[in-house]
């Protein structure tokens, strides 16, 4: 069944991560819908806003039973489903949401990789604050904007943090100074570079490599070792 989230209200100006209470209901049409403001509507709280201590209802937020070490087990999973490095993976989780699976930003991103509703939906994630959830939908989209943006992990970087429509409008990382900052630390978490000028004439410094495996797979990875001719990008 596929859900719909509305988050609305949140109008903070002192962090980019938030907290709020969020409900759960099932509207006229089945449709289980995710929100902070139920606006009258039959809901059960299934999140509690951070500086409270009310008890959280675990059968929906798995992520109070977790701790990080379940998080680097769920990455390396599937990091391995989707071809991903796992370094990857975990770069972006620290600079989206510093490993917190309740994170929810100003604009309505949800979760550990901090999905947007929609494409959250697009993902076929059902309940973004589930850890498993989350990092599969945050990797099946890393996969995605590697694969449109031709294994390019900065233009891929960058699109996932100001959408894909965005980098191919410039044809490179977009003149936003917080999607450059994103890029750099990604970047920086993953290997410790930086991509420094990005602009349409700048030089990469960030080396990315499609391997093709045994099993025909495709694997993007910063790393050449794990093949004798792998293809740069």
């Amino acid at each position: 069944m596929k859900s719909v989230f509305s988050l609305v209200a949140f109008i903070l100006f002192f962090s980019p991560l938030a907290y709020a209470d969020i409900f759960k209901y099932v509207d006229e049409n089945g449709i289980e819908c995710y929100t902070d403001a139920p606006l009258g509507k039959k809901a059960s709280k299934i999140l509690k806003e951070h500086n409270s201590t009310a008890p959280v209802d675990t059968t929906v937020l798995k992520s109070k039973a977790r701790d990080d070490s379940d998080y680097h087990s769920i990455v390396h999973e599937k990091a391995a489903v989707y071809d991903i490095d796992p370094t990857l993976i975990k770069a972006v989780i620290k600079t989206e949401s510093n490993w917190n699976s309740r994170a929810i930003s100003k604009k309505g991103a949800i979760g550990l990789m901090q999905l947007m509703p929609t494409t959250a939906t697009d993902m076929n994630v059902r309940n973004p604050f589930d850890p498993e959830e989350n990092i599969e939908g945050g990797t099946k989209y890393l996969k995605y904007l590697l694969e449109r943006f031709n294994g390019d992990l900065t233009l891929a970087l960058a699109a996932y943090n100001a959408g894909p429509g965005t980098v191919e409008k410039y044809g490179y990382v977009p003149p936003i100074s917080e999607t450059r900052q994103y890029v750099n630390k990604v970047l920086s978490l993953c290997n410790g570079k930086t991509t420094g000028n990005t602009s349409p004439t700048a030089k990469k410094t960030e080396r990315i490599y499609k391997i093709v495996l045994e099993d025909g797979s495709v694997l993007f990875t910063n790393s050449s070792i794990l093949s004798k001719e792998p293809v740069r990008f």
